[in-house]
This record gives structure tokens, C-alpha cells and sequence, in this order.
């Protein structure tokens, strides 16, 4: 009986060497990345302004990075918050521990006033702090590094000019295993081109994939076969539980019998001002998608969007689109 014990103990000790052996090498080896390029933008006014165009209504940068009012549709940016970072992340929206957006206004205490422009361009592409620490890919840095050169500088020279905010943001708690799992996804960018502009599906094609609508819109763990098919879950704090919209050209449960001036019309639409103005209570239906700063795309870019899911494989996957808080939860 002792044998057996003894064995079973050193079973388990070795075991639990190994475990931590392999926690230490992943924890002191990852991320993998270059370093920080040499890069110092001029910062013209056409880049400025390209670099807002993008980081408000294509990439929504912004989005994340100021303080949205939920008690509205689609929960516009407050004004005043833009890049000062804070929203929270936690468990009851369904994140693996509790995140922080973190301040990007050119505050040097709280902000981003002590990095340098090729420090901000690897955050953006390969998805590590200035220290190297990695980001959560909540920070969709997968589809940022498909953005061109000018686009990536553009969106810096704007981000630079933002005006600072000092918010001292707290520290993202990632819970285990993810925590170590997050350390093995950076990895090193090679630069891409953009697309001809007279190819307005591949512009599409571009524009949707640096818009990070792949991550939201394709189904968590099930990508195979349901590519933009729509039912990835997002979880409100009151309970409610909200599904992405099937985006594929299926006439049936995705988008194939919209029009090129229907899919404008339903952005546009939400970037009116009365779209946000009326208040929603607890248990109302609200999205995560952020209508109105998407609602602001170039009429002729929200058209080659279109083209291009037009030319995506149509998959047929009916989503119910919002499941309210139970009637218990919605009153607290």
C-alpha cells in the first residue's frame, strides 16, 4: 500500500513539474515579435484626416476606446470620452475575466504621450503593450495587421492628436488557462498592400476585414462552414443575450435578398441623430454593433462592402437575434 502511495506521489510531482515547466516557458518565452520599428510620422493634415475617417467609422478604434452610453441604441461614444479607455469587460458580458480599454489620448502619464509612433504601430499589428505584454485580441489586432501601410500610419498621426485625457485605467485580469494561451497569439506583421481601387470587390473585401466584422459576425469555435453565418453570442450585463446577424448572401437567413441601396440606407440611417436619441430601458432590445460610427462609412465603401459579401459562399443559419433578460434579472 505504501509502494503504491509512494508511486502515485511521484507521479504526481513529476506531472506537476512538468505543468509548471510548461507554464514558466510559455509564460517567459511568448509573444514572439519584432522589435518596435523606428517610425516617426510627419503627421499631414490629409493622413490626420484619413486616420479619423478610419479609426471612427472604419476601424472604430474609438469605439472601444471611450466611454459608450448604453442606455442607448447601439451606445453611441459619449462626447468628451474619445480614446480616454476604461470600459469594462467582465464575466457577464461572457469575457474570460475582466478587461480594460486602455487610454490612447496623448496623456503621458495615463495615456499613450510616452510611446513612440513604432511602439503604437505594434500594438496595432501585433498585438503587444509597450512592455511586450500581449493585448486580449478583444483588440482585434489580427485584422488590424491586414491594414496597409498609410491606413496604419494614418490611423498613429490621428491618435496622436487626440486630446489628453488623464484616466488612469486599471490592469486587465485574464483568468487561467486563457492567460496563457493570449501570450502565444502575437506574432510578427509583414506589411500588405491595398487593393486596386477599381477592384471594388477586394476594396470590399479589405475595408470589412480591417473593420474586424469577420470576428463577431462568424461564429466562435464553429468557423468551419459557417464563414459570416452569424449566432455568435454576446452576453449584457441584465442578462439579455444578443447574436450576430447572418451577413452571407443566403436569401433565406442572411442578406440575399437586400439591395446594394438597402445595405446603404441601413447604415445611414443609423447615423442620424434620432437613431441614438431616445432612451432605452433595462429590458429593451440594444445591440453591441456600433450603428452609428459604421453609419458614418463613405456611401462608396459601404457599397463595396456590399459587392463583397455578395461574392462570399451563402450559409444557411437562421439566428434569433436577441433573447431578452429573464423577467427576474431585468428588474434588479
Amino acid at each position: 500500500m505504501k509502494k503504491a502511495f509512494r508511486i502515485i506521489l511521484i507521479v504526481v510531482v513529476v506531472l506537476a513539474i512538468i505543468a509548471a515547466s510548461g507554464i514558466l516557458f510559455v509564460r517567459y518565452t511568448f509573444p514572439k515579435v519584432d522589435k518596435a520599428p523606428a517610425i516617426t510620422l510627419n503627421r499631414t493634415t490629409d493622413q490626420v484626416k484619413r486616420g479619423e475617417y478610419l479609426a471612427n467609422h472604419v476601424a472604430v478604434c474609438i469605439d472601444c476606446h471611450s466611454t459608450r452610453d448604453w442606455s442607448r441604441f447601439s451606445a453611441p461614444p459619449i462626447a468628451g470620452t474619445a480614446g480616454k479607455g476604461g470600459d469594462m469587460f467582465d464575466h457577464s458580458m461572457g469575457f474570460p475575466g475582466v478587461l480594460y480599454a486602455k487610454n490612447i489620448t496623448s496623456d503621458k502619464e495615463t495615456g499613450l504621450g510616452n510611446w513612440t509612433d513604432g511602439e503604437i504601430y505594434r500594438a496595432i499589428t501585433s498585438g503587444v503593450s509597450r512592455d511586450g505584454e500581449p493585448l486580449f485580441p478583444l483588440m482585434p489586432y489580427m485584422a488590424y495587421n491586414q491594414m496597409a501601410e498609410d491606413d496604419l500610419h494614418a490611423i498613429i498621426a490621428y491618435v496622436r492628436t487626440l486630446a489628453p485625457v488623464k484616466n488612469s485605467v486599471k490592469q486587465s485580469q485574464i483568468d487561467f488557462p486563457v492567460n496563457l494561451i493570449m501570450r502565444t497569439m502575437p506574432g510578427k506583421h509583414t506589411p500588405v498592400s491595398k487593393p486596386a481601387l477599381n477592384d471594388s470587390v477586394a476594396t470590399g473585401k479589405y475595408l470589412f476585414t480591417i473593420a474586424g466584422c469577420t470576428g463577431c459576425h462568424t461564429p466562435e469555435g464553429d468557423a468551419e462552414g459557417k464563414f459570416l453565418a452569424g449566432g455568435a453570442e454576446f452576453k449584457f450585463p441584465s442578462g439579455a443575450t444578443l447574436r450576430s446577424a447572418n451577413i452571407t448572401p443566403d436569401k433565406e437567413t442572411g442578406i440575399g435578398n437586400w439591395t446594394e441601396q438597402a445595405f446603404v440606407q441601413r447604415f445611414k440611417s443609423a447615423a442620424k441623430p434620432e437613431a441614438t436619441a431616445q432612451k432605452l430601458t433595462p429590458d429593451a432590445f440594444n445591440t453591441v454593433m456600433p450603428w452609428s460610427m459604421y453609419g458614418g462609412m463613405a456611401e462608396e465603401d459601404l457599397r463595396a462592402i456590399y459587392k463583397y459579401l455578395r461574392s462570399v459562399e451563402p450559409v444557411k443559419n437562421k439566428v434569433e437575434k436577441f433573447t431578452p433578460a429573464p423577467k427576474s434579472i431585468a428588474k434588479k
